[in-house]
């Protein structure tokens, strides 16, 4: 291939020295010694900070690894905690839930009397063990009671303004029938015909209450965002699918009235509308529009679109929407929150190699950044608005809680939940620039050794993201896939490349590799590890490559173009688009990205793009894992490769991971892919000696 080629090589090299832009984050701390596997499991994960209504006081989930019994002390299972802060940044935090199987969903009713979770509670075991309810406790303390009763468990809920109602989502049950079939195993099901839907349902907190329905039926299937409730408490509005199918994108806005039961769709796209949000004066809903206008699969469903989402603005009164996107803000809607006055819509969304958040002006229709360089993600306003819960990590600290006020100028930090994350001995982040073989702008993160030395050259390990419209931004890199600072602490560069077809950057980078995977993507990641050896940073000799799901299939066709790479790990990779097409959940995703199915017409262009189609090409060394049950990418795509491989008679290895999908869950699972990839990609690229370092 052209792009191997030596001479084209060190061209590139030479015209892109003066084209890397490196914008260094130091890591300033008291470090003690390298990150270790056990250290990466170790990390507690804090998310959904909420504040209360006074502003006083903030709930969070804190989860970790726990064992699950006295008696069972060598399993580790994940579970979630719901803590309490004082807002003032002066208090200790404390932990208020403890559900034998975690709690999660935190929540203040509008009064503020009242702290709301969701927790399977309960003895039972095996198909009979509890479902997730909705349980409420005085915010002062005391024994939490359990307020809904749903047979297959609340997916989502939210208080009605009075705090004395909760409106919940839940699965239809099955039918005794159908349950007495399935205990006796005469449980065949019709592929794509098994739709279980999911309803809507409102609940008053006082003891003994039963639910009432608000919506019924086979028209449509809730989706999992929490209902929003009209500001008088007569109306919901929330999001729904027609079918449950993860490839059917048809997913619409309706507006619930609970006295009657009458449901109104007020949103008009065809394709996925979501979060929405009634304002505080009523007067207006706000949500998220995924714009399809494409023409549909012949059973009706969206074919798959590359765009970016709007925000849309729906006038009650005058039953009227406005799609608010405008072209000075190229960037995806992230969920909306509401300002108290009404006027203002605020969100969080990732803006090149940081998640920025934005607020949109409803009298001059802009947009506002009100962040800048830093990775957040909102929670909750306090009623007046004047305090904001929000969480965020650093290249140098690990996801904390943060209270700011309404203009984000200052933050305050509220947790400090790894403590033994100041131990670490931690590399330098970069977020550097260069420009890809037809000039266009790309960006990445690069992570840096800890304890590096200028003028030495290290091995570089690339990470491929996954999406492909996924992005690397410039946050805490310890965990992961690779585990990053992992990598740092044994004296390697982790290279992080965002190349075209990667969010953040705007809807015609989002776009621009549409009907060219592996083309300009591919180009960009090796113009960026051309532009770090040139740099002077990066071994040559000692590179590797990987990725998980498209970053799967990135490092798959990768090493179908070049010998470049020393070892490499495809992890839940597409290598054979035209059997992808056909087996996954997903497959109006492949339509979007490559014009069509994988029929006579483009056909051609899937299997071109298949690193299958140029196995014979590959000698790097591949460590291939997969999970077992993963519907999003079909183990057949894994066994493809190996077998590819194994009968060409090259280095490889495939592990499957019994019982996980797309995503790893079980402890044992994620300890051994951090440790295996660590090993493989070592062993291959440095050898026997292991050396870290050019001398």
């Amino acid at each position: 291939m052209a792009q191997i080629a030596q001479m084209a090589r060190l061209a590139r090299i030479q015209v892109l020295t003066a084209a890397l832009v490196l914008g260094v984050i130091p890591i300033v701390a008291a470090q003690t010694r390298p990150v270790t596997v056990d250290d990466i499991l170790d990390l507690k994960g804090v998310a959904s900070p909420m504040v209360s209504p006074d502003g006083t006081r903030v709930l969070y989930t804190v989860r970790s690894w726990e064992a699950p019994s006295d008696k069972e002390p060598d399993q580790r299972e994940s579970r979630t905690r719901i803590w309490m802060v004082p807002a003032s940044g002066g208090g200790a935090a404390r932990q208020i839930t403890f559900g034998a199987r975690g709690d999660s969903q935190p929540q203040w009713s509008p009064d503020g009397r009242y702290i709301s979770f969701v927790s399977a509670r309960g003895n039972r075991a095996g198909e009979d063990e509890p479902k997730p309810q909705v349980f409420v406790m005085r915010a002062d303390g005391g024994e939490a009671r359990r307020v809904t009763d749903a047979k297959e468990g609340v997916a989502a809920y939210s208080w009605a303004p009075d705090s004395r109602r909760l409106a919940f989502i839940a699965t239809d049950p099955r039918s005794n029938e159908e349950t007495a079939q399935i205990k006796k195993k005469d449980d065949e099901r019709v592929f794509e015909g098994d739709f279980r839907y999911r309803h809507l349902w409102v609940v008053e907190i006082a003891a003994g209450a039963t639910a009432t329905r608000v919506t019924e039926g086979r028209d449509f299937t809730l989706a999992g965002d929490s209902p929003s409730w009209s500001p008088d408490g007569s109306r919901l509005v929330f999001s729904a699918n027609v079918t449950t199918m993860l490839r059917d994108e048809r997913q619409d806005v309706y507006i619930a009235d609970i006295a009657s039961r009458q449901v109104t769709k007020i949103s008009t796209n065809f394709g996925r509308d979501s979060r929405p949000q009634w304002s505080p004066d009523g007067a207006r809903i706000a949500w998220v529009m995924d714009p399809n206008t494409a023409k549909p699969n012949g059973d009706g469903t969206p074919a798959g679109v590359v765009a970016q989402s709007h925000l849309v603005i729906y006038d009650v009164g005058a039953r009227s929407l406005k799609d608010a996107a405008s072209p000075e803000f190229d960037l995806e809607a992230g969920a909306p929150q509401w300002t108290p006055d009404s006027n203002r819509i605020i969100f969080s969304t990732g803006q090149r190699a940081y998640t920025t958040v934005f607020a949109y002006d409803l009298k001059s229709g802009r947009y506002t950044a009100l962040t800048d360089k830093r990775t957040l993600q909102l929670g909750s306003q306090s009623r007046d608005g004047s305090v904001i819960a929000v969480t965020q990590d650093s290249p140098a600290s690990p996801m904390e809680v943060y209270v700011t006020g309404a203009d984000f100028r200052t933050l305050t930090k509220l947790t400090d939940t790894n403590p033994q994350s100041a131990q670490f001995a931690l590399g330098a982040t970069e977020v550097v620039t260069w420009k890809g073989s037809d000039g266009m702008a790309i960006e990445g993160v690069l992570l840096k050794p800890a304890g590096y030395e200028a003028g030495r050259r290290y091995p570089m390990l690339t990470v491929a993201h996954g999406g492909p419209a996924g992005a690397f931004i410039n946050n805490y890199r310890v965990g992961g896939l690779e585990g990053g600072q992992l990598w740092a602490g044994q004296g390697w560069l982790v290279f992080y490349p965002n190349p075209r077809g990667s969010s953040n950057y705007g809807e015609k980078f989002l776009r621009a590799n549409i009907n060219d995977w592996g083309g300009g993507d591919y180009r960009d990641i090796m113009t960026g590890v051309d532009a770090l050896v040139a740099r002077g940073v990066a071994d040559a000799d000692k590179l590797a490559l990987i990725g998980w799901s498209y970053g799967g299939y990135m490092t798959a066709w990768s090493i179908t173009q070049t010998t470049r790479f020393k070892a490499a790990m495809v992890g839940a990779g597409l290598t054979n688009l035209w059997s992808m097409y056909g087996t996954n959940d997903i497959p109006n995703v492949l339509i979007g990205y490559f014009g069509g199915q994988a029929g006579p017409e483009r056909l051609p262009l899937y299997m071109e793009r298949s690193a299958m189609t140029r196995i014979d090409k590959v000698v790097t060394p591949t460590l291939i894992l997969h999970g077992g049950s993963d519907e999003r990418v079909p183990i057949g795509q894994a066994q493809e490769l190996f077998r590819g491989l194994k009968d060409r008679g090259k280095a490889t290895e495939l592990v499957l991971y019994p019982r996980e999908g797309h995503g790893f869950t079980e402890y044992y699972h994620q300890k051994d892919r951090l440790t295996r990839i660590q090993e493989w990609i070592t062993r291959y690229t440095l050898g026997e000696a292991k050396k870290t370092t050019s001398q």
